[in-house]
Parts: C-alpha cells; sequence; structure tokens
C-alpha cells in the first residue's frame, strides 16, 4: 500500500490504517478530490462499509456514550477500571494468562519483540518484508530497538515450513502477521500455520503473531480464538481496525512476559493518564463487531464472486481479486486502468447513484498500467445481493 497520497480503497474508503513516516502529503488538487469524494461517500446511500474518513466528533462521541458500560463508574487512571476489565476480557477471549492494553500496536509490537530478543538472546527477527514493522514503522525496530530483521521469503504470501526451517540464519523470534494485509490479507491454511510454527519451536525460536485482525480469522482457520492464539508465544490484537474502535491494541500471552511488556511501556512513552474512551470503543467493538465478522466474512465471499462475475460479463479485458476467495471479510481488487481514473468513476458513482462500490485506487501495481483498491465488507455492505454487486459493477464501469 501507498501512503496518503495513493492510498487504497477499502479499509476505510480511502485511507490506509497504515498510514506512517512514509506518507506522502498530497496536492492541493488530490487533497481537493478527496474533499469531494469524502462528501459522496457520507451522502451515499448504499455501501459496503463505513468510512472512517465521515464520521464525525459528534457521531464518535455518541456512539461512545452508547458503550456498553456503567458511564458513574470512575474514570481510569493510568490503566486501571475500565482499562484492567478491557484486558481482562481480551485475555478470556484469547484464551492467555494475561493482556496489556497499549496506546498503539506499532508499540505494543515493538516492545513484544524488544522482550522476547532480551528473552532469547537473539535480537534477529524473521518476518515477511510486507509486514507491518518493515513497511508502517520507519524502521523502528532497529532504530529503537536495536534490533535486526531477516526474511524467509519474499513472494507475497505467507513463508512455509521448511522456509522458516531452512533459513541459513538463526533468529530468535518469528513474527507472522495473521492475516498478511499487504498481500491481500492472506491466510495460511490451519495445517499449514501449525507446521510453519514447529518448524519455528525446531529452531528453538519463539513466535509472535501480529494479529491486528486475527478476530476475523477463525471462519478461514475453522477454530475458535483461544486455539488460534494458543500456537504463538504471544499475540497483538488491534481494536480499531476489525473492531473499529477510536485506537489502541492488547499484548496477550503469559503473565510473566505480559508483566515485563507492561514495563517497557512504560518506557516507551504509553504509560498514558487516562484512556477511557479508547477502553469504551474497544470494549463496544467486542460487543457489537466482535460477533458480527464471521458474517462479514462470508458477506465478502459473495461480493467478490459478484465482481467476478460482473468483471466478465462487462469484457473487462483483465482483473484479479485477491484472493479469488477472501480469507476475511477484506481483499484486494485490481483492475487495468490508471488509479485516478477508477477512482474518479466511483465518485461519479457516489455523487450520482448513491452507491458507494469502491473508494480510492493506488498505482501501486505488480505491472505498469495496473491499479488496486481493497475492498472491506462490514455491517452495512451485510444487506447487498448478488444483483446489487452486479448493477453496482456495471454503473462503475460505465462511468470508466
Amino acid at each position: 500500500m501507498t501512503g496518503v497520497s495513493g492510498v487504497t480503497g477499502g479499509t476505510d474508503e480511502g485511507v490506509s490504517d497504515d498510514e506512517g513516516s512514509g506518507a506522502v502529503p498530497e496536492t492541493d488538487e488530490a487533497a481537493e478530490r478527496t474533499r469531494r469524494a469524502v462528501a459522496a461517500w457520507k451522502a451515499a446511500s448504499r455501501t459496503l462499509t463505513r468510512s472512517a474518513r465521515t464520521q464525525t466528533i459528534g457521531e464518535l462521541l455518541a456512539e461512545l456514550a452508547d458503550a456498553p458500560y456503567d458511564m458513574d463508574a470512575p474514570a481510569d487512571l493510568y490503566g486501571d477500571g475500565v482499562v484492567t476489565e478491557l484486558e481482562q476480557r481480551v485475555t478470556a477471549l484469547l484464551g492467555t494468562e494475561d493482556a496489556a492494553f497499549f496506546p498503539s500496536g506499532t508499540m505494543a509490537q515493538q516492545v513484544a519483540l524488544r522482550c522476547w530478543a532480551g528473552r532469547t538472546g537473539n535480537p534477529v527477527v524473521a518476518l515477511h518484508p510486507m509486514s507491518h514493522p518493515e513497511r508502517w514503522e520507519g524502521g523502528a525496530l532497529s532504530a529503537v530497538s536495536g534490533l535486526r530483521t531477516v526474511h524467509p521469503v519474499r513472494e507475497p504470501r505467507q513463508p512455509t515450513p521448511d522456509e522458516v526451517r531452512d533459513h541459513p540464519e538463526p533468529f530468535g523470534t518469528l513474527m507472522l502477521e495473521l492475516p498478511l494485509r499487504d498481500a491481500g490479507f492472506l491466510l495460511p491454511t490451519w495445517e499449514e500455520l501449525t507446521a510453519v510454527v514447529d518448524a519455528a519451536r525446531e529452531r528453538d525460536a519463539v513466535v509472535h503473531f501480529d494479529g491486528a485482525r486475527l478476530w476475523e480469522t477463525t471462519v478461514h482457520f475453522g477454530r475458535p480464538l483461544p486455539e488460534i492464539a494458543g500456537l504463538a508465544d504471544s499475540v497483538y490484537v488491534s481494536f480499531y481496525k476489525s473492531l473499529r474502535g477510536l485506537s489502541g491494541a492488547c499484548l496477550a500471552g503469559s503473565r510473566g512476559f505480559v508483566e515485563e511488556t507492561r514495563v517497557w511501556r512504560h518506557r516507551y512513552g504509553g504509560q498514558v493518564f487516562r484512556q477511557f474512551p479508547q477502553a469504551l470503543s474497544a470494549l463496544a467493538g467486542l460487543d457489537r463487531e466482535l460477533p458480527r465478522l464471521p458474517a462479514y466474512v462470508e458477506q465478502a465471499r459473495m461480493v467478490a464472486g459478484a465482481l467476478r462475475e460482473g468483471f466478465e460479463s462487462a469484457g473487462v479485458p483483465w482483473f484479479r481479486i485477491n484472493p479469488e476467495v477472501p480469507h476475511t471479510h477484506q481483499f484486494q481488487v485490481w483492475l487495468p486502468y490508471p488509479a485516478d481514473r477508477l477512482t474518479e468513476a466511483g465518485t461519479r458513482l457516489a455523487e450520482e447513484e448513491g452507491t458507494v462500490l469502491f473508494g480510492r485506487w493506488s498505482a501501486e501495481g505488480p505491472a505498469p498500467g495496473l491499479s488496486m483498491t481493497e475492498l472491506e465488507v462490514t455491517q452495512p455492505g451485510l444487506t447487498w445481493t448478488p444483483d446489487d454487486v452486479l448493477r453496482a459493477t456495471a454503473a462503475f464501469l460505465d462511468r470508466l
């Protein structure tokens, strides 16, 4: 994915949720296009997901006030109260011994990998070059924590057990991003995942899951969250991505490990005075969004199939839906047209018919002339039928 100026269109209709130090400021012309698109998305009557860009402060505060919590309870101070309750809730959901709240996933993962390096005595982390620490954290693992990374695989897919087992350099930690977002929200099969974990154990390495979107992997794996999380020595989960909270994350694992991460959280500046807004929105997400995620995944698979049918019927010269059957409720779409032209077609569809099918497109493709966007299906998208997708696809293509 790219930064602000070339961001993809799915996770919140036009802005990557992983923008980092590499983001490129928009030009005045691009900023105006964005404002126009956001206005069209906000006014649209039919969309596959809510856009984070269209939510107002008032709307977010109203959702917060409606969170499933006793509003007469004392406010939190340095992580007690509602924050502690959130940590306990995550511990129970993942089946771990403990969990610690962090203000950001970036901080959580840096702390986790730093702690594992200290415990294993090996500062080398094996991970995918498309993973979050490599693409979206400004080189923080080396600059802040003095760690070094190696890549068992460079292709846009999850590593195989042999690639982990046969990597020529020792590493102390294997980090797996589940799903691998930048490659298309890809997951291994359950058998592949367990074999990769076993391969790491054979090398005396610990395993950390970047599970920012782990919540929705249960459908693909056919396993409950505790069984999935139980494969790893530590797991990070996000509250603002799949669960649509304000921000924040949790690190989960053994009690001793989590206690150590709390020490480093303080050192990294993460011991925030009050965090009840983030904690309340996270609890609301666990109550409201978590139970819906399996339905979102199934609906995303329907949308992907109908898109394929729509592109084929229209005679689109080339397209790709990645993966063909989505592993989660998010997936990529590739088309052989300029990104600006595709984005404009989507904006016009929203303005003229009140339908948002695609948001912004990125020119960062596997070959010149190809553009990519991400689609995410959440609560608003559950009402769509295959015919709705086909009609919206035809209307979108007409505007090209």
